[in-house]
């Protein structure tokens, strides 16, 4: 490999797991030992919810799911930005697991950040299988982040 580092692919769906996700992966890895990051977001076709944008702060009813993804996207990046690797975007269509994986490959990615859980019903129907999907067909390790569990309230 000519760089130095590796390339990491960070999923978003536009849940806040997904910023929790990024976020966790700068919380302990090696900026230094990361050449780039492609954060990817999955418009689903197929989905009664095709994408949900929960982190941008743009609350657009009428927002289509391509500029919700993009929004969501750019949300992302812009909190890996100046961490020290390049960041690159992409929004890409079809099966949100299959999409990510494709990625990963395109990219000879090192490492896959995904989120599991965080969006209620979807969660366990999109989130949940999507993150198991990407476990079992990434071509590299893949780190799947779990939500923070809540405090009991007494």
């Amino acid at each position: 490999m000519a760089t130095k580092g590796m390339h990491v692919v960070v999923a978003t769906d536009g849940s806040k797991q997904s910023l929790a996700a990024a976020k966790h992966l700068m919380s302990f890895a090696d900026p230094e030992k990361i050449a780039e990051i492609s954060v990817v977001g999955v418009i689903s076709p197929y989905a009664s919810v095709a994408f949900a944008d929960d982190i941008s702060g743009r609350d657009d009813p009428d927002q289509s799911f391509r500029d919700a993804a993009n929004d969501a996207v750019a949300t992302v990046a812009g909190v890996l930005e100046g961490w020290g690797p390049k960041v690159s975007k992409k929004v890409r269509s079809g099966s949100p697991a299959n999409e990510i994986v494709k990625a990963a490959t395109a990219v000879g990615a090192g490492l896959v950040v995904v989120a599991s859980g965080g969006r209620g019903l979807s969660e366990t129907i999109l989130l949940g299988s999507t993150a198991q999907r990407v476990q079992h067909s990434a071509p590299c390790p893949v780190l799947v982040v779990r939500p923070a569990k809540r405090k009991k309230r007494k």
